[in-house]
């Protein structure tokens, strides 16, 4: 064990060392202070002093047996702090490796989402352009019209065909609607208007309190109720326009919205005959009308389909005429056919009865008696049995 005193590092043994001297010195001291005592007295003190220095070299010897023990000890606890810090060494690497290798992964994660995130607002930003030129297309009256009357024309020509409709025509007043679709049966052609107030109804959305709520619907109100009695001036035009017209609005929510919330301008629309109508609405009624011409169209090639069906029994008749005739064709190549079958049979019959027949042929001998030989056979007779035979 050691002490630092004034920066210096000193040992036990140098401790005890310096206070037995210091302890020697006093007692010389005291002993010289007492030279006037008595022999007894210095007799006394030397036997201290040699007690003295017993016990100092007593003192010596274990601090030299501490100080080899301390150094025992000191080398032992040097080694097991070693080998700890071996191990905690050991370990702290392998954490750390642990550390590095999931430090990297989450890094690599980290990296695979940022791409994802940069992507993402990479979209995002896009879609913000989007939205802000949406809302300058909002913001200006005449592009927003023009957005209305964009997704009106899409509606209308993907579900008419080519002739059934037209695009701000020009009617007799001088007024311009936005589309007319031509009805069937020579009936005038519907009118569908798609400009819409959204000022007010903007106003509506950014109003920031009740009282400023109430006062933009009250104006959208206004707005609509004189956008509705424009359109009945206009476009409806008795024997030129159908005496309904159609109102469209660009946007579901706000067709909700309007039933909803203002629920006396629909009805005043209607008895206006005007027809508030959101894209599926009028996307219905195109399919409606669609099927109404179609049908329309039906009707009027029906005298054609009832000429070329008059053309058809016609064919028809001439082919079954055709198909008798041949069949009487084939009857008759038939009843040929029968007879050949028949006289070929009779050629058979006659044949096998021919081959039936018996004839008497037989062989003389070199040498034979004249009443042996066989009488010769009279011609007529066979004649005659072949007669018989065939008339079988």
């Amino acid at each position: 064990m050691s002490f630092i005193i004034f920066g210096q590092a000193i040992s036990t043994i140098q401790v005890l060392t310096g206070l037995v001297v210091l302890l020697m010195i006093a007692v010389i001291v005291l002993m010289m202070r007492g030279r006037g005592r008595s022999e007894d007295d210095m007799l006394e003190a030397e036997h201290n002093m040699a007690t003295l220095l017993r016990a100092q070299a007593e003192m010596q010897g274990r601090l030299a047996t501490m100080a080899e023990v301390f150094g025992a000890r000191q080398a032992e606890l040097n080694q097991a702090i070693g080998q700890r810090l071996d191990g905690m060494s050991q370990r702290v690497t392998a954490t750390i490796g642990e550390q590095t290798r999931s430090t990297h992964e989450n890094l690599r994660r980290l990296q695979e989402r940022l791409a994802v995130i940069d992507a993402a607002q990479t979209n995002i930003q896009t879609l913000a352009k989007d939205v802000v030129g949406l809302q300058a297309i909002l913001s200006n009256k005449q592009t927003r019209g023009a957005f209305g009357q964009a997704r009106m024309e899409t509606i209308v020509a993907d579900g008419l065909p080519m002739g059934a409709y037209s695009f701000q025509p020009t009617l007799s007043n001088g007024s311009r609607p936005d589309c007319t679709i031509r009805m069937p049966n020579g009936s005038p052609p519907l009118i569908i208007d798609a400009k819409f107030p959204l000022e007010a109804w903007n106003a509506i959305r950014a109003a920031a309190s009740p009282e400023q709520g109430k006062i933009a619907g009250q104006q959208f109100r206004r707005d609509l109720e004189l956008h509705i009695r424009d359109i009945a001036e206009k476009y409806l035009i008795p024997g030129e326009t159908q005496d309904t017209a159609f109102l469209f609005v660009p946007s579901e929510s706000i067709f909700a919205e309007i039933h909803e919330n203002f629920e006396a301008i629909v009805q005043k629309a209607q008895r206006a005959r005007i027809v508030i109508v959101s894209p599926s609405l009028l996307m219905l009624s195109i399919q409606v009308i669609q099927a109404v011409l179609k049908d329309q169209r039906m009707r009027e090639q029906a005298h054609v389909i009832q000429s070329e069906v008059a053309h058809l029994m016609d064919d028809l008749s001439r082919l079954d005429e055709r198909v008798r005739k041949l069949q009487g064709h084939f009857a008759m190549a038939q009843k040929d056919v029968d007879m050949i079958v028949t006289s070929a049979d009779k050629l058979t019959r006659r044949g096998e009865r021919i081959e039936a027949l018996e004839f008497e042929t037989a062989k003389e001998p070199a040498k034979t008696r004249a009443e042996d030989r066989p009488k010769p056979i009279d011609n007529r007779t066979s004649q005659l049995k072949l007669r018989v035979v065939d008339e079988d």
